[in-house]
């Protein structure tokens, strides 16, 4: 049986609509609202959807639109229904009255049978206003004071488990089956550093109940993001202001943590603010955008080892597909909207398209079509919508014109729901034509413009995907892949030289005895590429050597990135040119 067609919620000053299809035709079973709509909500499974306006909080099936439950309550500006469809949490801004000196409970949950209200409960600010429930809805959590109250098969008046730490401000329930894993954040004070630890319910006391614990300093917020498995969080860490005054943005550090115990900072060769962060569905990797502009974007895998280089270019953020065999990486907000394609698979680029003025983009869960849109109050003028194939051809286009659009959203899908499709690189031609970029000159000072271009004219080099760029002989493997590569080649060598030969009249280098030590620790002296001289004393000062200076090489790259050097750093390079007459004798010798 074919999946169904995925809808598209839209909400704007025009009222509440729903659009079925890629093509965007108005859903038959669902009559648009035209009241403005506060906000809107699919269910986890898409199977419901939600909104609320001035009139109430409204529940439908996504597939008829028959009516679930309406609830009166007109002062509703955020909603979100239950991993299973059994609870709708409503919250409205907290306010106190003449006669309730405390105010009301502003987060209710309700249950969807019945109508009926099943708890009221006080949440002050915005910031993790909703409860987070584990996908069977076995476990619920919510931040109260510093603590963290656990409750269980939707019991809400009863408070089954607690984590009192001092200053929680923020946690993450991992998403999958149980057992139930979370990740708290408590920020540092008083020259302590802050720290995230992991959690697995209901073991939560105790020096040792923590899977995994991370601390660091310049931290005023973090966001943590776990992977669909959730057996690893990436934790970004963020500063509002940058003491050094080299970044507006302030200053980012990224940190992995995994819940066997492994904790890890992720480095990135390049300096500069980190704009995204995201996992691939299939959990192997990640990728990071980073960087002063124009931004490095990198695929990392579970070590925390860079897998592909994107190279620079405009971009600030990046999007994996559902079924995670494509990755965009596109600018958006004060960016021009340039979006690049990738097959992640065979790291090639399908195509370069162009959204400008955008301010959302999202997949399709069907993982072939996406939306860019222009929203308010991000930008208030050319609001509007695009519904596009992944290749560059635009299937439909929506402009608002005189009225605003706020929001638009995918109906959600179950993982797995939509198989993984060949992907095309090929245009389909339409109507409303394409929107690949056109090509575009870089800017030149009006004093250069009668001279020819040269590369010192240039406000900034680019660099190239590693598999772009010039004399890549090994274009689909990465630095980490290849130096793989060269141990596993390394090591059938020495197994090779280790076996006894009828026709050698000399003793080989590599004896019999001691195959695995050469071929373990010193796999360079019987490789091809580093020919022996026969003295082992030799060998080893050429290998360290040769060691030097491709860590003087990477400070170089880093340094010509932008990187500010140590001095330290700045000592080794330099001893290059001593170092190279000193490998240079030996290797004469």
């Amino acid at each position: 049986m074919a999946p169904p067609v995925p809808l598209l919620a839209v909400r704007g000053s025009l009222g509440t609509s729903l659009f079925s299809g890629p093509k965007c035709e108005p859903h038959e079973a669902f009559q648009t609202d035209s009241v403005p709509g506060r906000s809107v909500s699919f269910s986890r499974d898409g199977a419901l959807f939600a909104w609320c306006n001035a009139k109430g909080v409204h529940v439908v099936k996504s597939s008829d639109g028959s009516k679930v439950v309406n609830l009166d309550l007109p002062k509703t500006v955020l909603l979100q229904i239950s991993p299973l469809n059994s609870i709708v949490a409503t919250w409205q801004p907290y306010a106190k009255s003449a006669e309730s000196a405390q105010g009301d409970a502003n987060l209710q949950l309700w249950d969807l049978k019945t109508g009926t209200l099943l708890k009221a409960l006080f949440q002050k600010k915005m910031e993790l206003w909703c409860p987070s429930w584990s996908e069977d809805e076995v476990v619920a959590v919510r931040s109260v004071n510093n603590e963290l109250h656990f409750y269980e098969n939707n019991d809400f008046n009863t408070i089954a488990n607690k984590l009192h730490m001092q200053k929680v401000s923020n946690y993450a329930l991992s998403p999958g089956p149980q057992p139930s894993k979370i990740a708290v954040y408590v920020p540092g004070s008083k020259g302590a550093p802050s720290f995230v630890r992991l959690y697995q319910y209901p073991v939560l006391g105790g020096p040792t109940a923590a899977l995994a614990n991370k601390s660091f300093f310049k931290a005023d917020k973090v966001d943590m993001q776990w992977n669909r498995k959730a057996s690893a969080v990436l934790v970004t860490a963020s500063t509002d202001v940058d003491k050094t005054g080299a970044s507006y943005y302030g200053e980012q550090t990224l940190h992995f943590l995994g819940v066997n115990g492994e904790t890890s900072h992720v480095q990135l060769p390049k300096g500069g603010p980190i704009y995204d962060v995201s996992w691939s569905p299939t959990c192997s990797e990640f990728c990071v955008v980073y960087g002063f502009m124009p931004a490095k974007a990198t695929v990392y895998n579970l070590n925390c080892d860079a897998v592909f280089d994107f190279g620079t270019g405009p971009r600030n953020a990046a999007y994996y597909s559902p079924q995670g065999h494509i990755l965009v990486l596109a600018g958006f907000g004060n960016l021009r909207g340039q979006m690049e394609v990738w097959d992640v698979k065979k790291y090639k680029q399908v195509c370069k398209p162009q959204a400008p003025d955008s301010t959302h983009f999202a997949w399709s869960p069907d993982g072939e079509h996406v939306v860019t849109a222009t929203c308010s109050p991000r930008l208030r003028v050319s609001n509007g919508f695009k519904v596009w194939h992944y290749s560059g051809a635009v299937l439909h286009q929506w402009d608002a014109q005189e009225a605003e659009l706020w929001e638009v959203r995918w109906q959600n899908a179950p993982y797995g729901q939509y198989p993984e499709r060949p992907i095309t690189t090929q245009t389909t031609p339409t109507a409303l034509g394409s929107t690949q970029a056109p090509p575009t000159q870089a800017y030149r000072p009006p004093a250069l413009r009668h001279l020819p271009p040269t590369a010192s004219s240039k406000l900034h080099e680019d660099e190239l995907p590693q598999n772009m760029k010039p004399g890549s002989t090994e274009k689909s493997l990465s630095k980490t892949a290849l130096k793989n590569q060269r141990k596993r080649e390394a090591k059938k060598a020495a197994k090779q030289d280790a076996k006894p030969s009828e026709t050698e009249s000399e003793p080989s280098i590599v004896s019999q005895s001691e195959p695995s030590i050469v071929s373990q620790s010193e796999p360079s002296i019987v490789s091809q590429s580093e020919p022996s001289s026969g003295d082992p004393e030799t060998d080893k000062k050429i290998k360290n050597l040769r060691k030097k200076l491709k860590a003087i090489d990477e400070l170089k790259e880093q340094h010509a990135s932008g990187k500010v050097l140590q001095k330290n750093q700045v000592e080794k390079l330099q001893k290059e040119s001593e170092l190279l007459k000193e490998l240079e004798q030996l290797t004469l010798a």
